[in-house]
């Protein structure tokens, strides 16, 4: 035996100190192999849809409603089973409902009864497919003993229905139903999804990305792949002034400021008095607010000045940077000192266009990108608030802790965006500090860099972070960013949209080509004939005969089109995608009305759902990465076995 593996046996002795305690162990394991997959629940681009996102979750794209259909069959009617999903998403406020309406109190109790043991069943159910050791780490510490009861068969019980009637009969006398029946459906939502995925884009665009962050770091199971949209926010909370400029332009163009200002206690005064300041007496007219229903009107023309502001103090800041790391390639970026100041106009790829504005009081024409004495401060007060909110720091810790530019997870290789490529489908090589990379070595060495932008404690390392962390953002090679240019400058300030064109790279045009997507399957080390890439980033455009179903289902495109402000134009509130142990389903989504109409209507998202493959045997925890982790910890439990056997190592009482 050689010494480190000897070391380690010696460590596992000390948790499994005799043959009977690794024996034991070893059993417990293989018994786990054997059950189904957990389910997998995969969500992308929410961009801040905090009340869709949130019903998705609670329903797990129709796994709840499926679980009471395998359950109750034809035993329930339609309308039974949709109360019954209603309560399980949302029980505190569907109970207040149910207590209003119920006349009497022999109704209410009866009302309790039944769906006590409706929801008894459902856990049942759902719980099944879990360890009881899995189970009870899940259960409520009030309830822990009498769900435990409930949801266990007891052989030894002769009247098996009188025993479980008491039990529910006792709950209802206490007084404890309301209570008991929230932590039964909280359970059932919690047993129904295993794990979430969450394939990038959380911020920007809708008002409640930090409430979704919340719900995040409460969820049992997660991990994220970092959309451009998160990672600018992670910029942003390292400190990077180009991130702050596009978080707060961003902000400001959706009406969202109140995100930064109330969701994250970010103090915006600073920018808001410089605003009225620098601009009081110009036209703000193109930096109009697309602003929704419940946005406050007062607050639009200082939202239009700020957003004016913010905006040319990004194009300063971005072309101070772009000037600082020629590597980049984005001297094309370098607009504003192409701008003719007495023509007022501005040479794009070698074509004058008339400037949409040019009144432009803090811009020097002799130095576009020179930040006035009054931008400076207003930037390093942003600065120092982003650096200092503790909620915001808080989320790009875990946004940190759970994430990541990609993942490998049971033969799907998930990431937001695309593999930077040439025409012909060849990974492009790109230059990052002077070092070229391509295929997943760029990847990792962007996350390397991402990581010390926000981590490291050597300054110059983690200003090169920084920075990087700004390129992913909006970089032409940049794998989740997947276009040759973000044309910010042009949408604002050319009428004329040739200009306004993003070119996406050739990934998206060669996405149905096998040859290709095997090419990115075996870079990432994944078996071409079983492995899927599952991408979020570009809205599917249904109205267009679009399909999120690439290359036969070896591609699945699952842009969960949560963001209203996409909606038009795909056609479709989105997809996402369900991974369980019979196999893969894609579930297409309409709009979302609203909480309120989920509760009140019993209104749930329309889904329909799409099998992308279905298993030839159900899949079995033995054939997942969690799969192979148990055979890894067999295999040295055994090992300690023969080492007690041999005497190698002393049994301990």
């Amino acid at each position: 035996m050689e010494e480190l593996e000897f070391i380690y046996l010696k460590s596992l002795s000390k948790q499994f100190p005799t043959i009977a305690a690794a024996s034991t162990e070893i059993i417990n394991l293989q018994a786990i192999m054997s059950l189904p997959k957990g389910t997998e629940h995969f969500l992308t681009d929410i961009h801040g849809e905090y009340e869709q996102f949130n019903h998705v979750l609670k329903n797990g794209s129709g796994s709840v409603k499926r679980k009471i259909d395998e359950e109750f069959g034809n035993t329930l009617s339609s309308r039974d089973k949709r109360s019954l999903a209603t309560l399980i998403y949302y029980p505190k406020e569907k109970l207040e409902l149910v207590i209003q309406e119920e006349d009497n109190q022999e109704n209410l109790e009866d009302w309790f009864k039944i769906t006590l043991h409706r929801l008894v069943q459902i856990t049942k159910r759902v719980a099944s497919k879990y360890t009881r050791s899995k189970v009870r780490k899940a259960l409520p510490s009030d309830f822990f003993y009498v769900i435990e009861e409930l949801i266990t068969e007891k052989e030894e019980v002769q009247d098996k229905e009188a025993y479980y009637n008491e039990i529910i009969h006792t709950i209802i006398r206490t007084g404890r139903a309301p209570d008991f029946i929230i932590a039964l459906c909280n359970l059932v939502q919690r047993l129904v999804i295993d794990h979430l995925h969450i394939v990038g884009d959380i911020y920007d665009r809708g008002k409640g990305p930090h409430i979704i962050m919340d719900t995040l770091s409460r969820y049992h199971s997660v991990d994220i792949q970092w959309g451009n949209h998160d990672v600018v926010w992670m910029g942003a909370a390292s400190g990077q002034t180009c991130c702050i400029a596009n978080v707060l332009r961003v902000s400001a163009r959706y009406g969202n400021l109140d995100i930064l200002e109330e969701g994250y206690g970010i103090n915006l005064i600073p920018l808001a008095t410089f605003a009225m300041n620098a601009y009081a007496d110009t036209d703000c007219s193109i930096f109009a607010i697309k602003y929704d229903e419940g946005y406050d009107k007062k607050d639009l023309d200082l939202d239009m000045r700020m957003h004016k502001a913010i905006t040319v103090i990004q194009m300063k800041l971005e072309g101070q940077l772009i000037k600082a790391h020629p590597e980049f390639g984005m001297d094309d970026r370098l607009l504003m000192d192409r701008i003719d100041f007495e023509k007022k106009t501005v040479c794009i790829g070698g074509v004058e266009y008339p400037m949409r504005d040019m009144e432009l009081p803090t811009v020097d024409p002799a130095d576009p990108y020179r930040l006035s004495a009054e931008e400076e401060q207003v930037v390093e007060r942003l600065r120092h608030a982003f650096v200092h909110c503790e909620k915001l720091q808080r989320h790009v810790r875990f946004l940190f802790s759970k994430g990541s530019l990609y993942k490998i997870h049971n033969s799907n290789l998930l990431y937001h965006g695309c593999v930077p490529m040439d025409e012909e489908g060849n990974f492009l090589r790109v230059n990052v500090y002077g070092k070229e990379y391509s295929g997943k070595a760029l990847y990792d060495i962007l996350e390397h860099y991402a990581r010390k932008g926000y981590y490291s404690q050597d300054e110059e390392e983690a200003a090169k972070g920084r920075d990087i962390l700004w390129y992913i953002w909006t970089g032409p090679n940049s794998p989740v960013f997947g276009k040759d240019k973000m044309a910010t400058f042009e949408r604002y300030f050319v009428e004329d949209k040739i200009t306004h064109a993003e070119k996406k790279n050739s990934y998206y045009r060669l996405m149905d080509r096998e040859d290709v997507l095997n090419r990115i399957l075996e870079e990432f080390g994944l078996d071409t004939a079983t492995a899927h890439i599952i991408n979020g980033h570009v809205p599917v455009e249904l109205k267009k005969g679009e399909t999120p179903i690439k290359c036969g289902g070896k591609l699945l495109i699952i842009d969960g089109g949560f963001s209203k402000a996409y909606q038009g134009k795909t056609g479709i509130a989105g997809y996402t995608l369900v991974g369980n142990s019979h196999g893969l389903t894609l579930v297409a989504h309409e709009p979302f009305e609203s909480t309120e109409a989920a509760i009140r209507k019993e209104s749930d998202i329309f889904s329909d759902s799409i099998i992308v493959e279905t298993a030839p045997n159900r899949i079995r925890v033995a054939d997942t990465d969690i799969g192979t982790e148990l055979r890894e910890s067999i295999r040295h439990l055994e090992l300690l076995l023969a080492s007690y056997r041999d005497g190698t190592i002393t049994e301990r009482d």
